[in-house]
């Protein structure tokens, strides 16, 4: 169900201290922004910094021009070649000499501003996810470590040359592990992988998610899709709202890329902000979330 509230879009980072009243967007360097934020006002903090790759990400599309020389035949013989088109507008840099240190002072806010109920989590790749665990650890402490959460699936480019990697990485931090908040009774649940164990009243209602996600990438055509480099789907980000935030609290990610946890934040009817310091990143927000009204690709599933 969608939320007709009112959203604020700041395009520069404010100078005062911010007050949460609307869902807000800010444009600007979050480490600029977070400390205008108040201590300890929200449920749960969801990030998705940029994974160290080394390279630029960007949004590719291919296009068909007409072409004599061309490699396909079009209608009645028309010949055509494809060309592969980069947005440089929603095309970003990733990579930093050092993510663990690029990140600690980050995480440090939002420790500070997780409420003593709340929870954090880091959504990474492989290949940093041990040493931002390591960070996290002395961070948070390691009685604060929840879950390392794997989020697999099965599309895109298959190397040849080693087993395909295929999964990223969610590390789940709280702020007290004596005080967490967590329901599980409202995530969506699965289907059995041996339906044939259980019973069929089990088998109808599905079980319980456990700490591997099997969930598909976001469709390269369809109405959730925003041409953001990256965007991560709103089924994977909701679940970690659903689970962490109570109805009416307040959900943050301060790299929101494409906005997806401002979309499942309004869809189960809690509040947020996000920060980015791209203004096209600030743009798709917007689109995706003005107005107040529905959003494309909020439709929450039936349970399962």
């Amino acid at each position: 169900m969608a939320h007709s509230r009112t959203l604020r879009v700041l395009r520069q980072t404010p100078a005062t201290p911010l007050v949460l009243d609307d869902d807000l967007v800010v444009q600007g360097e979050n480490l600029a922004v977070l400390p205008l934020l108040p201590d300890g006002a929200f449920d749960m903090v969801y990030i998705d910094p940029p994974f160290n790759t080394g390279r630029s990400q960007a949004r590719s599309n291919l296009r068909a021009v007409a072409d004599p020389a061309g490699e396909r035949t079009g209608f009645a013989g028309r010949r055509y070649r494809t060309e592969q088109v980069h947005g440089p507008d929603m095309a970003y840099a990733d990579s930093f000499d050092d993510l663990p240190a690029y990140l600690a002072p980050r995480l440090l806010e939002a420790r500070r501003l997780l409420a003593d109920h709340g929870t954090l989590y880091v959504h990474l790749d492989p290949r940093e996810s041990h040493y931002v665990k390591v960070l996290l650890d002395e961070l948070f402490g390691r009685a604060c470590f929840l879950n390392e959460l794997i989020w697999a699936y099965d599309y895109g480019a298959k190397t040849r040359s080693r087993w395909p990697a295929k999964h990223d990485v969610i590390l789940v931090y709280v702020k007290d592990p004596q005080r967490y908040w967590f329901d599980d009774a409202e995530v969506d649940r699965e289907p059995y992988m041996s339906p044939g164990l259980v019973t069929p009243e089990q088998r109808a209602l599905g079980k319980r998610p456990t700490d591997v996600w099997w969930h598909t990438i976001v469709p390269t055509s369809g109405s959730e899709r925003t041409g953001y480099p990256t965007q991560k789907p709103l089924g994977v980000v909701r679940r970690t709202v659903t689970a962490s935030s109570r109805p009416g609290g307040w959900c943050l990610d301060f790299f929101a890329g494409s906005g997806t946890l401002g979309v499942a934040a309004r869809e189960l009817g809690r509040r947020f902000v996000l920060v980015d310091a791209s203004p096209d990143a600030v743009d798709v927000c917007e689109r995706r979330l003005g107005a107040g009204g529905a959003t494309p690709g909020s439709r929450r599933p039936a349970a399962r």
